[in-house]
């Protein structure tokens, strides 16, 4: 079968059809210049497309930043995986100094060259740390001469008691707790009139800076060399040495730590089944220094 063409010439169909594209072009510079936007030739389903591919991209970038927020906002512990563990330290309160009377110096201050404490001799005792069991007999209150040198063997009580009679001391403050682990720490403050006194019975009564051990501390006693302790451990002004039991030592081991500070002197220990723990000893040891500096 012959196919049926239009009965129309081909010339008037390209005619009509060239006249209608020229006509739509004039329409639409006609409307172009009236001000009106041209008609857009997209299609709605590509339209359509578009806007929900960018929904999805804009909520999946709101979720990311969402969790990436999240991450940087929460605790270090509260994200698994990036919690620290415990070293060993005690939770301590919040340390800060007590204040002074009016117009009185910090101990190591320019125009206090006795190296006075002018403050409360009390309120510089390091406080319990945190879920420790205070000890009764040692409040933060001022204690008697001989709960001090009950720390000491008793052949060497009197000839400290005599020492601390001549060196004109003032108070002994004292505080005592026991933490979960049985540790039984003490810290006794004894304050003297001035710094030279302060030096001349730890020096000459106490010879805490022999490397032997000290004076009236039990046998086999060892001395802790300084650069066992953190760098802040040294604080400007005042001295700090320590002591342990030498192992072999009984079911208990003791830890003992002296700080000289102007006027105070401080005297520290630590017990504990087994072994004494270095960590607690130490941070016990610094803080302690630190208030007194």
């Amino acid at each position: 079968m012959t196919e049926q063409l239009s009965d129309r010439p081909v010339d008037e169909a390209v005619g009509k059809s060239e006249e209608s594209t020229a006509q739509a072009g004039e329409s639409t510079a006609q409307a172009s210049l009236d001000g009106a936007p041209a008609r857009p030739r997209c299609s709605r389903r590509v339209l359509w497309a578009v806007a929900r591919w960018t929904a999805a991209l804009v909520v999946c970038g709101g979720a990311g930043a969402g969790a990436a927020m999240g991450i940087t906002a929460a605790d270090r512990e509260d994200v698994p995986g990036l919690a620290t563990e415990s070293d060993g330290r005690w939770e301590y309160p919040r340390l800060s100094l007590p204040a002074l009377p009016a117009d009185r110096p910090r101990p190591f201050t320019e125009g206090n060259d006795g190296e006075v404490h002018h403050a409360d001799v009390r309120e510089l005792l390091l406080p319990a740390p945190t879920g420790a069991t205070p000890d009764p007999k040692l409040t933060g209150g001022f204690v008697s001469t001989d709960a001090y040198l009950s720390l000491y063997a008793k052949e060497s009580r009197d000839e400290l008691r005599r020492g601390l009679a001549d060196s004109t001391l003032r108070h002994v403050a004292a505080r005592g707790w026991t933490t979960p682990d049985g540790t039984r720490t003490s810290i006794h403050l004894l304050r003297f009139s001035s710094v030279a006194y302060a030096e001349s019975y730890a020096d000459e009564m106490l010879d805490v800076h022999s490397a032997s051990g000290p004076k009236a501390l039990p046998d086999g006693v060892e001395y802790v060399v300084p650069e066992d302790f953190p760098d802040d451990i040294e604080v400007p002004e005042t001295k700090a040495v320590a002591f342990r039991e030498k192992k072999p030592h009984g079911p208990e081991q003791v830890r003992w730590a002296y700080v000289q500070a102007g006027d105070t002197l401080a005297l520290i220990t630590q017990t504990r089944a087994g072994e004494a723990l270095e960590v607690p000893f130490r941070q016990t040891v610094t803080l302690q220094n630190q208030l007194l500096g």
